[in-house]
């Protein structure tokens, strides 16, 4: 591991940009690298499928992973460095120290999944304390975790900026994501309800309506009409501070769904209040 970072301070006066995940990479994650070579001179993509994120009932164990073909396919990308650390290496023996952002981390996914932002925090200050990138790049698929690491970076005076880029989706409008895999073509096609339901409720905001209970269940409603889905949670929270909002005002607003397609859960949000080229931009 500390290869790594040797290697890496050869690199003064370059910039360094890290793209962490978690591996079974798609096309989502070949955004942010293709970002990341356009912006830095150096590219790191990290490969580690973190269990301390994991909760006991989840997946760690199902998690799809190919380090052979996620190698091949960031060869073809022109990526630097491919950092793929064993458990061993970010958890040794005696481990004991968790980084915890309080408040964010316990609504929304935080609060269906006890734990899992610590994980997460846990694990990507790690990174940025190994590789010590410039710019690290997240999706804002997945918008929570990235308010908080942004947190965290600023709480902890760590001197890397992160960048938030759109969310990549199927022509169908399926937010792209490791877990798509899990999916039989049947499921597939219901999961599409997801970012359907959204859009519909981007148009409802459109069309003046800012009242939070009318487009959460605008939402819902779309979403319930689907006999393959079951709802985890609908919600409307400030883009910022996260906190439940009654009505949209000047500020944005996240809506963001959790929901089972079948057996496997799938997250999607959409900002309301501004374009989502800015949104990207003020979630970073």
């Amino acid at each position: 591991m500390m290869s790594v970072a040797r290697r890496l301070r050869r690199e003064e006066n370059r910039t360094i940009g890290l793209v962490p995940t978690m591996g079974a990479l798609h096309e989502g994650h070949l955004s942010l690298i293709h970002e990341a070579r356009a912006l830095c001179d150096v590219v790191v993509v990290s490969v580690f499928v973190n269990p301390a994120q994991f909760g006991p009932a989840e997946d760690f164990e199902a998690y799809p992973r190919d380090l052979t073909r996620d190698a091949a396919l960031l060869a073809e990308y022109n990526v630097d460095y491919v950092f793929a650390p064993t458990q061993e290496e970010i958890y040794p023996d005696g481990f004991s120290t968790y980084v915890m952002v309080e408040n964010l981390s316990n609504k929304l996914e935080g609060a269906a999944r006890p734990g899992h932002f610590r994980g997460v925090t846990t694990v990507v200050s790690i990174l940025l304390n190994i590789v010590r990138p410039h710019f690290a790049f997240f999706g804002q698929k997945d918008a929570q975790q990235s308010i908080i690491v942004k947190q965290m970076v600023r709480d902890l005076a760590l001197d890397s900026e992160i960048v938030v880029l759109p969310t990549v989706r199927e022509e169908s409008g399926l937010a792209l994501s490791s877990r798509n895999e899990y999916l039989d073509q049947q499921e597939r096609r219901a999961a599409v309800v997801l970012n359907r339901a959204l859009l519909q409720a981007h148009a409802a905001y459109d069309a003046g309506d800012r009242s939070a209970s009318r487009l959460v269940d605008l939402v819902r409603g779309t979403i319930e009409a689907e006999p393959l889905a079951r709802i985890d949670y609908v919600s409307l929270n400030d883009a910022g501070t996260l906190e439940k909002i009654d009505k949209i005002d000047e500020h944005p607003a996240l809506l963001s769904v959790a929901v089972f397609i079948g057996k496997t859960r799938l997250i999607d949000n959409i900002v309301l209040g501004q374009t989502q080229k800015s949104a990207a931009t003020a979630l970073a």
